[in-house]
C-alpha cells in the first residue's frame, strides 16, 4: 500500500472543487497496483463507477479486462485511472474546466507509480494529456513527452457499439505489453510520434 496514493484517494473522494461534486453519487479515484509498468487513463466514471467508486467495472471496464487477459496480464498488475475523477451527467464528455481542476490528481498518481507507458484509452484523454483529436487515426502509436512514453488505443466503451473495434483493442494491448517488455529488457522501442516543448 502506497500512503502517498492513499492520500490522493482520500483528497479525491472528499473533492468539491468543481461543480461535479454537486451531481456525484461517489468520487472515483485510480486503483490498482502502484508498481504497475502502464498507467491507463480513460476519460470519466460512468454510472456503474458512479455507484461504486471504482474505475472501469462497467460494461467497458469488462472490455478492457478481456483485453487485458488477452495479452497476459491481470487488472491486479496495472494502475487504472480517469481524467476526471467523477462522472459528468448523462456522461456527457467533461468540460475544459473539469478536465483542468482535476489534472493534479492524475499528475500526482504519474509521479508517485512512474509508469514506463501511459496508455492513452479514447479521445478525451488524448486531448487532455497530448492535445491530440482522432484517436482512430493514431491507435497503436507510441509517443513521448517530455521523456515520458504514452501509448494510445481507443476507449474501451467504443468497442461496445463497434464490435470490429474488440479486435483493435485487444491487438493494441498486446503491443502496449510487449512494448513494455522491451523497455524492461533496456531495448530501445520505436517511437512514432516526438513532441518537442
Amino acid at each position: 500500500m502506497n500512503q502517498k496514493l492513499e492520500d490522493i484517494k482520500q483528497n479525491v473522494i472528499e473533492c468539491t472543487e468543481c461543480d461535479l461534486c454537486k451531481t456525484r453519487t461517489n468520487s472515483v479515484p485510480g486503483k490498482g497496483n502502484f508498481h504497475s509498468e502502464v498507467i491507463f487513463v480513460g476519460e470519466a466514471p460512468g454510472r456503474n463507477e458512479d455507484k461504486s467508486g471504482e474505475p472501469f467495472i462497467g460494461i467497458a471496464g469488462k472490455k478492457l479486462s478481456e483485453a487485458l487477459e488477452g495479452a497476459g496480464i491481470t487488472r491486479e498488475e496495472v494502475y487504472i485511472t480517469n481524467i476526471v475523477k467523477c462522472r459528468p451527467p448523462n456522461n456527457r464528455v467533461p468540460t475544459a474546466i473539469e478536465r483542468e481542476t482535476c489534472q493534479d490528481y492524475l499528475k500526482e498518481e504519474i509521479s508517485i507509480i512512474k509508469p514506463k507507458i501511459i496508455c492513452i484509452l479514447g479521445n478525451t484523454a488524448f486531448n487532455t494529456l497530448l492535445g491530440g483529436s482522432e484517436i482512430t487515426k493514431f491507435r497503436g502509436k507510441l509517443v513521448q513527452k517530455n521523456k515520458q512514453m504514452y501509448f494510445l488505443t481507443v476507449h474501451p466503451a467504443a468497442t461496445i457499439y463497434n464490435q470490429e473495434l474488440i479486435k483493435v483493442l485487444k491487438k493494441d494491448i498486446v503491443k502496449l505489453f510487449d512494448l513494455v517488455e522491451e523497455l524492461k529488457n533496456k531495448k530501445k522501442v520505436k517511437i512514432d510520434i516526438e513532441y518537442t516543448t
